[in-house]
């Protein structure tokens, strides 16, 4: 693997920006939306457990149908790709064992090597569940595939912008989640950016590395 220069990730880093007005004419090409999918499916989970959906659109019917369950922002519709990414709710054995098969078949381990690892996972989500925090952990690793895809996107030149302005229950129904394992959590617009889109110029604001970075 060549890594890849720190000047290069900083500038796509710089780059990038939460996309307020797409270019509803321009589409990102197939090879790229298959990498920027294989970077969803690579994001690290804990025990890696991987408890999510990621629902790809791009049927302009069916954009149309979220926009008004997104408080009518525009990028859900104007967007080359809308995805959005949802929670596996209660994961519990079943999930557990299809992620230990998954294991044995690309490992090629013994079955009983694995006892030991799933036990673990199982009482780790157990006791997650008698907590009442089973949900709400599995939740948390959503974010990191968002954030991961969000930074293979910026490095590949694909713009985008993260959307917590959403009604999941309204996503849910339109996606045909409701009743599944599934729920909505939080969504993403991907494409490219407007060159009048004014907020493609103006500065990020960040606080200073030795602010929110503490060295010990």
């Amino acid at each position: 693997m060549n890594p890849v220069p720190p000047e290069q990730l900083l500038a796509a880093l710089h780059w990038r920006y939460a996309v307020k007005k797409f270019d509803a004419a321009r589409r990102i090409p197939a090879e790229l939306w298959t990498t920027l999918e294989e970077a969803l499916v690579l994001t690290a989970s804990s025990v890696g457990l991987q408890p999510w959906k990621f629902i790809v659109v791009t049927d302009p019917a069916v954009k149309a149908r979220l926009v008004p369950a997104a408080w009518n922002q525009p990028q859900v519709a104007d967007c080359s790709h809308f995805l959005v990414l949802a929670v596996h709710r209660d994961i519990g054995a079943a999930h557990v064992e299809k992620h230990v098969a998954r294991m044995i078949e690309l490992r090629g381990v013994a079955p009983e090597s694995l006892v030991k690892f799933r036990a673990m996972v199982m009482r780790n989500l157990d006791e997650a569940r008698a907590a009442g925090r089973l949900d709400g952990w599995q939740t948390h690793q959503i974010y990191i595939a968002l954030g991961n895809f969000l930074t293979s996107a910026a490095l590949l030149g694909v713009d985008t912008c993260p959307m917590e302005g959403i009604e999941p229950e309204k996503f849910d129904e339109i996606l045909g989640l409701r009743g599944s394992p599934y729920a909505t959590v939080v969504a993403c617009a991907a494409g490219y950016r407007l060159p009048e889109d004014k907020y493609a110029t103006v500065k990020k604001v960040r606080f200073p590395a030795e602010e929110v970075i503490v060295r010990i």
